[in-house]
């Protein structure tokens, strides 16, 4: 785009979108008093657009009105199991619009509904049933195997708490769980004046983030800041209108595909075509079929459509936007022109984070601009310290440089944290440039742009994450948390995990940096057959690197920065590396040729 055409466009979007949206959150604010909830939303949907298709899913579709009235039986049930507002229940499903209708159900029952990311298993899906004290699990018959697992160490009742919900005529529940689906048939709905009344300021939702350290964490999610984000990304990001059908493959579980999917949609009118799992193979036939123009994405999506055959056709579609975040500027826009796109609404934010920036203006390769005042920091990535001057405050980064995202909490810009209040506290910085300020620690490096005519706007491009995270297939995976179950392997004396990159790949790999017991040996079955069992798909280690010994800091702790530049790399590693081939189970160790496929991108990853 011209200067020119930029200058236009920009004072456009300002004047007819930007500014008219901030006078509206400025006179009408969402406030903890207010009567507004996310059921009351769908339910307004449901009185605009009855009979308009709200989700359309594996060849079958349900309108608002229909999704309505289904939400007000499953919250008529759990009213009538005991659920009371404020309860918490568990629910552990994949993409379905079951799911949507059991969501929907247990907030209108005035309850809050923890979601739980279905790749989990064993001691973290215990941990996140038992971490918001769940009076109830519902959870779909593609993961009764997992819940039958553990079922036996949750604080549930067999053949009372655990709630089976089946595939249509297909599924029989088993005999420790109740066959939900037929209960709810049997559930006459709510009535509109039994509806227990809540406000923007109750909780709506438990989303559990993996943070920086141990467990997965419960993030805490106003009703209120549930309706704004899609407020923000509807009207002001995607333009969406009822007219629209977005194509929606990311988890439910995660608050992209619901928060920024999900419910933008619903207050558009909006139809989403729902899938359970992405397909690149099928992606473009799947758009075509239902007329998909907009598009949720990450990063990882896009790459995985590039790596497709390239086709003379693959401009002929009917996408004209999309809104997701991780499309890296190297691969901006080559995907833009191969698929024909006209708006890529890329942003920032995090379920617990007081940070979100947008990329309203529609400029290329940036995460966008933000609405509330940010601040970048100096830190020092080898130390993984924030850095301070003399008089012990932070440090503004010089335009251009990258720094550490920091969010000044105020009333305006909470940050709420978790149900683990000593987490809460470690993303809190204190004292940042006066004495007793606070600010949200995202935990992310980003560097502003260029912002000729951006009205005072600054646009930003994310960098990378520090600290014990690193990010592989979408997902925030904690170093700590991967740590302490490959230790309790019988023949390890420590682990060391870290993010590498993988060319050809967004995000950073897991590698574990393994000491053996003496007189252990590698054991590849077991230790494999532990990680494949113990560990979400994107939480496993790529790459396995045998150390006689764990080289640590001057203070103790474990040592990472060599152990992340040397990698996987023959000519930085001299010791044995083991590798988890994709479609594998079993980590084998890594030779030349295949090491020269993942430098090629070829590799499958």
């Amino acid at each position: 785009m011209s200067t020119i055409s930029h200058f236009f466009t920009t004072t456009k979007v300002l004047l007819t979108e930007i500014v008219p949206l901030m006078f509206d959150f400025a006179k009408n604010p969402i406030k903890d008093e207010t009567l507004d909830n996310l059921p009351l939303c769908l339910a307004r949907t449901a009185t605009k657009f009855p009979t308009k298709t709200a989700i359309i899913f594996e060849g079958c579709e349900i309108t608002w009105g229909q999704l309505d009235e289904r939400a007000s039986r499953v919250a008529q049930s759990l009213q009538d199991r005991g659920i009371k507002p404020g309860d918490t229940v568990s629910l552990l499903m994949d993409n379905r619009i079951e799911y949507i209708e059991s969501l929907f159900g247990i907030m209108r029952a005035g309850a809050v509904a923890s979601l739980i990311n279905t790749n989990l298993r064993g001691p973290q899906l215990i941990h996140c049933i038992s971490e918001t004290k769940a009076k109830a699990l519902i959870f779909g018959t593609e993961l009764t195997d997992a819940v039958a697992e553990i079922k036996a160490d949750c604080e549930l009742v067999e053949g009372e708490d655990f709630l089976f919900v089946g595939h249509p005529n297909s599924d029989d529940a088993p005999n420790w769980a109740i066959d939900y689906v037929r209960i709810i048939d049997e559930t006459s709905p709510m009535p509109i004046d039994a509806r227990p009344e809540i406000f923007s300021g109750n909780a709506a939702l438990f989303i559990f983030t993996s943070g920086t350290t141990g467990l997965p964490k419960a993030t805490f999610q106003k009703h209120g800041k549930q309706l704004a984000s899609p407020k923000l990304s509807s009207k002001a990001g995607l333009k969406l209108q009822s007219s629209d059908c977005m194509y929606l493959c990311l988890p439910l579980y995660h608050a992209t595909g619901l928060t920024i999917g999900f419910n933008s949609a619903m207050g558009a009118g909006a139809t989403v075509f729902l899938r359970r799992k992405f397909s690149a193979s099928r992606f473009l036939q799947d758009v075509r079929a239902n007329n998909c123009n907009t598009f949720l994405y990450i990063g990882e999506l896009c790459r995985y459509l590039l790596a497709q055959p390239q086709m003379p056709n693959d401009g002929e579609n009917p996408l004209e936007k999309m809104i997701g975040n991780g499309l890296r500027p190297d691969i901006w826009l080559e995907f833009k022109d191969r698929f024909k796109i006209d708006r890529i609404v890329e942003f920032y934010g995090a379920s617990e984070s007081n940070a979100f920036i947008m990329n309203f203006f529609n400029r290329d390769c940036t995460i966008g601009a933000a609405l509330n005042p940010l601040l970048l920091i100096q830190y020092d990535v080898a130390s993984d310290t924030i850095v301070r001057d003399e008089a012990g405050f932070c440090i503004p980064v010089e335009a251009g440089q990258p720094g550490l995202l920091i969010g000044e909490i105020t009333k305006d810009a909470e940050f709420i944290g978790y149900t683990d209040k000593e987490a809460t506290q470690k993303k809190i910085l204190h004292d940042a440039f006066k004495p007793g300020d606070t600010y949200f620690n995202s935990g992310d490096l980003l560097r502003t742009m260029d912002t000729r005519f951006s009205f005072g706007f600054k646009h930003y491009q994310f960098v990378d994450r520090v600290g014990d995270t690193f990010r592989w297939k979408g997902e925030n995976c904690s170093t700590n948390e991967v740590g302490e179950i490959i230790n309790d392997h019988a023949s390890i004396e420590i682990c060391n995990i870290y993010g590498v990159e993988i060319p050809g790949t967004d995000g950073r790999a897991g590698m574990a940096a393994i000491v053996l017991k003496q007189d252990h040996e590698f054991d590849t079955d077991s230790i494999s057959a532990l990680i494949k069992r113990d560990l979400a798909t994107y939480a496993q280690p790529v790459f396995i690197r045998l150390l006689p010994e764990l080289p640590l800091t001057g203070t103790f702790k474990l040592q990472k920065n060599d152990l992340r530049e040397a990698a996987y790399h023959p000519d930085q590693c001299p010791d044995t590396v083991y590798v988890l081939r994709p479609g594998e189970d079993t980590y084998t160790e890594l030779d030349s040729d295949f090491y020269q496929k993942i430098q090629a991108a070829e590799a499958g990853y």
